[in-house]
């Protein structure tokens, strides 16, 4: 039986690869003799760059630039001079995971350094990018990253504003005339996980932003500034679209790539089954195994578990997914072409015991061989 195993990282927990190598020597402690075949996937959150850097034969470059609070840090992201590609993770200079917890102010926060690290490939010679855009730190509406590009944004006496959330709120001018000329020249595609437009109770201000620490009161006061910051670029630049979804991806970042640097925002699962060549190797596979740390109605809507499924199913293959704990019990698995989806934990433990990484990845294994002892009896 040839299996492969395509699992997402469990956030905080284990990464893709780990999480797949723990289903490989379950599986091969049910039956030795199964061919396994592991994929490290994204949906264009953590491990989306690592996912495609092989893949895409690209080299591991470095630099330094301004972290969440502007303060300079060391960032690494792939990049083929034959190709002029680069693969980057906004995360890596704008990460919720650089900011200890009593950091994290949407207000205070910028996404200056990704527009840095987009610079210093630039001036490489990249001129094609794959972004992933999950797990930021930021609700800027990404007027950080434009600035370091060269957009200005200037308040009504015409000083530049803060790069950081709190600028938006002083926005009357956007000015392009010193924007790097190489931006004309780029293609982006962007990876994105989510559908949320910018503003509203769907937007990126009401939905994500108190896990980034924005509080009640600055909600709808944040949201407002965005509104009126989408406003004035689509006076600008008329195809910009608050309503497009995925602008409210990564605190307002997926409007700014798309209404400044007319780039695609694309699920990130579909963009790294295309890149990675994982459709030949789930067009050839007996069953599918995949899975995340936390379950939800996200799952199989554009993130790894449910693109995997929608991939398989184009096969009518089997899927099988191995998840951390399901948050919504009303899901219909079948609906969305997972066949069967079950529970890693086997008895009574903390959240902290769960993601403690060799308590996962024993999990993960003693599940996957448990499932697949029951295969090989049907």
């Amino acid at each position: 039986m040839r299996i492969l195993v395509a699992m997402d990282s469990f956030k905080g927990c284990i990464s893709s690869e780990k999480a797949g190598d723990a289903v490989r020597r379950g599986i091969l402690k049910a039956y030795p003799d199964n061919e396994v075949i592991v994929k490290a996937v994204s949906d264009g959150g953590e491990g989306m760059s690592e996912t495609l850097i092989g893949a895409l034969d690209c080299s591991v470059v470095h630099t330094t630039v301004s972290d969440p609070l502007q303060r300079q840090i060391d960032v690494s992201y792939g990049f083929c001079a034959e190709k002029k590609l680069a693969v980057m993770e906004m995360a890596s200079a704008a990460g919720i995971t650089l900011l200890s917890e009593n950091e994290k102010d949407p207000m205070e926060t910028t996404t200056y350094g990704v527009g840095e690290m987009i610079a210093d490939a630039l001036h490489r010679g990249a001129r094609e990018f794959i972004i992933g855009i999950g797990g930021s730190a930021t609700n800027d509406g990404g007027i950080g990253m434009l600035q370091a590009l060269g957009f200005e944004f200037c308040d009504r006496e015409g000083c530049k504003v803060s790069p950081c959330g709190k600028g938006l709120k002083d926005i009357a001018v956007i000015d392009a005339r010193n924007v790097l000329p190489e931006i004309r020249e780029s293609r982006f595609r962007i990876a994105c996980d989510v559908n949320n437009p910018l503003c509203g109770e769907n937007g990126c201000s009401a939905v994500f932003g108190p896990q980034k620490g924005l509080h009640g009161d600055d909600i709808p006061i944040m949201d407002s500034w965005l509104r009126n910051y989408a406003e004035l670029t689509k006076e600008k630049y008329p195809s910009a679209d608050m309503e497009h979804p995925g602008a409210g991806a990564a605190g307002g970042i997926g409007f700014a790539f798309r209404s400044y640097l007319d780039a695609e925002l694309l699920p990130g699962i579909d963009m790294i089954i295309r890149e990675t060549g994982i459709d030949s190797e789930i067009r050839k596979a007996d069953i599918i195994v995949t899975g995340e740390g936390c379950f939800d109605r996200q799952s199989v809507m554009g993130k790894v578990p449910g693109g995997i499924a929608k991939a398989a199913k184009k096969y009518n293959k089997t899927v099988i997914a191995l998840v951390g704990m399901i948050k919504d019990e009303n899901i219909s698995f079948g609906e969305y072409g997972i066949d069967a989806c079950f529970h890693i934990i086997r008895q009574p433990m903390s959240l902290r015991e769960a993601m403690d990484t060799q308590i996962a990845e024993k999990n993960l294994m003693m599940t996957a061989e448990q499932v697949f002892r029951l295969i090989g009896r049907i």
